[in-house]
């Protein structure tokens, strides 16, 4: 299988809109294609895997994902985002970049070496539900595998290796007050509780900063008070987006905000926490000696969902996903599948 092949099946891709929870078309044709090869599927909701063929006890197991569903598309779009459009090296559609790229050369990776004798055993992942982190994903799929020693996870890298990435805590935080009359000093206003909480989480810092993905950032970044303006709130909603490192656990960190607020901190979920992989991993070490550079990622992906060891690598750019015109380069997707195959059996 060659390039032109995984161009032609991701046109088809962006040709079908495939929002978080609303994969299942896309499901559809990659399951059509993966059959036209001679290759077994199975699925679970709109996750898509297959098995390499002479699976083997006594090799190791990777397992290859990339994720089929896409955000919706950005406002300023200056081409049909359901049009696969080319312009010399460029291929245009939502979703080229996050994860179309990623999806059709791992998938065109595993077809190559599918039953190669040097190859360990492999199991190709079109997982769905990624861009909303949500359970009918591909941690619904985990316990149907085979034992997983380690996974490459495609998502726009420019084929670079992360080898960590931080993770994700949304915590939500009621500061409570006094309703009053505000034309007379009563109540105890609320709003100004939380504007007290609010910089103690804008100037505190994690003390644990690490070498690949830096200190815990913490931000505001949504505020909900009030009813009337002549009423004084009795309270004040707002949203903190934390991003992890691997030094601490979601847990940990939620107890240390907890300390920083007078109000209530509820986390939505502690399950996105922070990964990392061994720089002396055989996956990692395979990368360097191609050429390639570790790197720590700020973004999330499946990794925070898997519980053994993962590199993060794929063609095109973070900068691009979820923005209006996005693409991928042909020559990103040729790239992506030569190092791929080399990672696997080198």
């Amino acid at each position: 299988m060659n390039t032109t092949a995984a161009i032609d099946l991701l046109r088809q891709l962006v040709q079908v809109p495939s929002f978080s929870r609303d994969e299942s078309a896309a499901a559809d044709i990659i399951a059509q294609y993966l059959d036209h090869q001679g290759i077994t599927t199975h699925r679970h909701g709109n996750n898509l895997w297959a098995l390499s063929t002479h699976f083997s006890d006594h090799r190791p197991t990777i397992l290859l994902d990339a994720h089929i569903d896409t955000v919706r598309p950005a406002a300023g779009w200056q081409r049909d985002p359901f049009t696969p459009t080319q312009e010399g090296d460029r291929l245009y559609g939502l979703g080229t970049n996050d994860d179309g790229g990623s999806l059709v050369s791992l998938m065109h990776a595993f077809i190559n070496l599918n039953g190669h004798p040097d190859c360990p055993n492999l199991v190709f992942m079109a997982s769905c539900e990624e861009e909303v982190s949500g359970k009918g994903g591909i941690e619904s799929v985990l316990p149907m595998l085979p034992h997983i020693d380690y996974a490459i996870v495609g998502e726009p890298t420019a084929m670079q290796p992360a080898i960590a990435e931080k993770g994700l805590m949304v915590v939500d935080v009621c500061t409570e007050g006094k309703s009053g009359h505000a034309a007379r000093n009563e109540g105890i206003n609320a709003i100004y509780r939380a504007i007290d909480d609010i910089n103690r989480i804008r100037n505190h810092q994690f003390q644990r900063i690490s070498p690949l993905l830096g200190p815990v950032k913490a931000t505001v970044t949504i505020i909900n008070a009030g009813t009337q303006h002549n009423v004084i709130p009795a309270e004040c909603r707002f949203t903190i987006d934390v991003r992890s490192n691997e030094l601490y656990t979601n847990q940990q960190l939620l107890d240390e905000i907890r300390t920083l607020v007078s109000g209530t901190a509820t986390p939505r979920s502690l399950r996105l926490g922070s990964s990392r992989i061994d720089e002396q991993h055989p996956i990692v070490q395979r990368a360097i000696h191609l050429g390639l550079t570790p790197f720590g990622s700020p973004t999330l992906s499946n990794q925070a969902l898997l519980p053994f060891p993962s590199v993060k690598i794929g063609p095109g750019h973070s900068e691009r996903s979820h923005t209006a015109d996005e693409f991928i380069c042909i020559s990103e997707i040729e790239q992506a599948i030569s190092i791929y195959t080399k990672l696997l059996v080198g």
